[in-house]
């Protein structure tokens, strides 16, 4: 059984109505918060659903990359597989700030976790029963970083598969201003440090 859940995180614009007339279920998140949304989607799977796919809705991502991204999970190769934007971006589709941000917080995964990831692409896939073994908790910048973070402390197996990378519709409310940026960058780096200084048994449920 396959579903597509759009959440609603207090749009403005017609992405539900849109959403619902292409054939998608629509579920409402109305307080902000990235991670909030993406936990909302979460609650609202049905049980038989064994692998679950975050993507944007801003027109960035490419669906027609998701068997790339299922692909691994489906052979039995990794547990979370993240699409990796850097090699395939479009110019212009990452600013300065989102790729310096990367390169700092991958480089700290590296250091402390032994991780070698080169994006924070929100476009991923993950077993479901290893998405449940992380309890994710953010509701807001942290979201992305804390389920890399977590899936190397919890020794998941991990896959990065480039993706294309297109521009997005509209204006983000974290890369497009500074105050997005400096607060979603201040954001990630304190996830990476919690979870570092959280030992395992308190980090990972049995699977």
């Amino acid at each position: 059984m396959s579903e597509i859940i759009v959440v609603d995180n207090g749009s403005t614009d017609a992405t539900a109505s849109v959403a619902l007339q292409a054939g998608a279920r629509v579920v409402a998140e109305p307080i902000a918060g990235y991670g909030r949304a993406c936990l909302r989607g979460l609650a609202a799977l049905g049980v038989s659903v064994d692998t679950v796919v975050f993507m944007d809705a801003d027109h960035s991502d490419y669906p027609d990359d998701l068997p790339m991204l299922l692909d691994p999970i489906a052979e039995g190769r990794a547990d979370l597989v993240i699409g990796s934007r850097l090699r395939r971006a479009q110019p212009g589709s990452l600013t300065l700030p989102q790729r310096l941000g990367n390169r700092l917080a991958c480089a700290l995964m590296r250091w402390w976790f032994g991780a070698r990831y080169t994006d924070l692409g929100p476009f991923r896939a993950i077993r479901r029963e290893a998405l449940e073994r992380l309890h994710m908790q953010d509701h807001a910048f942290g979201w992305t970083v804390e389920m890399q973070a977590k899936a190397a402390r919890c020794r998941l197996r991990i896959e990065e598969i480039p993706v294309r990378y297109r521009p997005r519709i509209g204006r983000s409310k974290i890369s497009g201003t500074l105050k997005g940026t400096v607060r979603a960058g201040m954001a990630i780096l304190t996830t990476i440090v919690r979870i570092a200084l959280t030992p395992s048994p308190h980090l990972c449920a049995d699977s």
